[in-house]
């Protein structure tokens, strides 16, 4: 089966590909749009530690560091400058695919500052800024799913502001985010926004639960049951959405022009070499469904991924059965997932320090460089130049 074919069978599937990927070089090379032409993918999404890899890599960002300097722009103005930069362009990129899908793809998602995760007031201010800076209708906001993220969700959401909910980790969370969304979608019917123009996708992890209970189960000793937890959770989150999907309370948000909440199944990429690494996307092939993969997952897939249409729904007893053995064998779900969303919200927000540090660096040394030639540099002709000069 060919690359095209096979990408193109999980679409028609109903799987939604999606980049989980983004950086300067990737747009202003055409390489997103060749994406999109030649491997089905219809969305990107980032997050800090991509933006951070993005901006360490290369000279890509140099002209609009120059600029911020030159304008005496504080670090945290910069770093929202120069990520809002890039995912506005990425928007402009999709809008076709947004255009095409009547808004249910064509998304790209940028994340709230990790460090505010467990502050919902400012969680919604920042949510609020982002969506007005980056002023594209195919804009996801990425809220984290801590507790405190739950009643930012929902806020937002009554803000008429479309969400990726992050960092979904436990079934009982997953349950939560659902209702958050349905209340922040009433809410926002009740403000006059129109549904039909709002989406949002709940970012459902995979690999990393798989990560750390295959950890506790080789100190056990019993690996016979490595490797089974990440998509049998999966696999029972899409038994929830079902559920949820099928209420009257959705029901009713339906009538009024809603979009489903879909399930994203992030955290793709296979971190143990001894599995299929195309595992985390054939495995979990439901429709109305999308997986995020970076690069290196995508390219996997088109390679050798094997499309076997539908691989979720009539698996729910397997899946359960699976947790339950896991559970049998001294396996605490809870306490695994609880530490997974800690472990996750401490990686972002280290991986925003840097970047931040690493701003703050090439920002000190532009502003060397001007005060060395007394020159200034004029604005960049890019495709986002024009909005570039309002944001940055």
């Amino acid at each position: 089966m060919s690359a095209q074919s096979v990408l193109t069978h999980l679409s028609q599937a109903g799987v939604s590909i999606w980049l989980d990927d983004l950086s300067r070089e990737r747009l202003r090379t055409g390489n997103l749009q060749q994406l999109i032409d030649e491997k089905s993918v219809v969305g990107v999404t980032t997050n800090p530690s991509i933006f951070q890899k993005a901006l360490s890599d290369g000279a890509a960002y140099d002209e609009q560091v120059r600029d911020l300097a030159l304008r005496g722009c504080d670090v945290g103005e910069a770093v929202r400058a120069l990520t809002t930069y890039d995912v506005r362009w990425a928007c402009d990129v999709l809008k076709p695919v947004y255009d095409s899908t009547d808004g249910v793809d064509g998304r790209v998602s940028i994340e709230v500052d990790p460090r505010i995760a467990h502050d919902s007031d400012r969680t919604v201010a920042e949510a609020k800024a982002l969506w007005w800076l980056v002023d594209r209708p195919n804009l996801y906001i990425k809220i984290p799913a801590t507790l405190a993220g739950l009643p930012a969700i929902t806020k937002t959401l009554a803000e008429g502001i479309s969400v990726n909910v992050t960092l979904i980790f436990s079934l009982e969370r997953y349950d939560a985010v659902m209702d958050a969304f349905l209340a922040g979608m009433e809410a926002a019917r009740d403000n006059g926004h129109d549904l039909s123009t709002m989406g949002s996708v709940a970012s459902f992890f995979v690999s990393r639960v798989d990560t750390e209970i295959d950890k506790r189960l080789d100190k056990s000793g019993k690996t016979d049951l490595r490797g089974k937890a990440a998509i049998a959770n999966a696999r029972l989150a899409y038994q929830h959405y079902e559920q949820v999907f099928a209420s009257d309370r959705w029901k009713a948000l339906e009538q009024a022009g809603a979009k489903p909440q879909r399930p994203l199944w992030a955290s793709t990429g296979v971190k143990d070499p001894a599995y299929d690494d195309t595992q985390y996307v054939v495995e979990l092939v439901a429709r109305g469904t999308v997986n995020t993969m970076p690069e290196a997952t995508l390219d996997a897939v088109a390679d050798h991924g094997v499309s076997r249409g539908d691989t979720v729904t009539g698996s729910y007893a397997e899946a359960q059965q699976a947790l339950d053995d896991l559970k049998a064998a001294g396996i605490d779900y809870d306490d695994v997932v609880d530490q997974l969303e800690v472990e996750a919200v401490q990686k972002f927000e280290d991986a925003w320090n840097e970047l931040i540090e690493s701003v703050t660096a090439n920002l000190e040394r532009a502003g060397a460089d001007i005060s060395g030639d007394g020159s200034s540099s004029p604005a960049g002709s890019g495709p986002a130049a024009a909005d570039r000069e309002g944001s940055a």
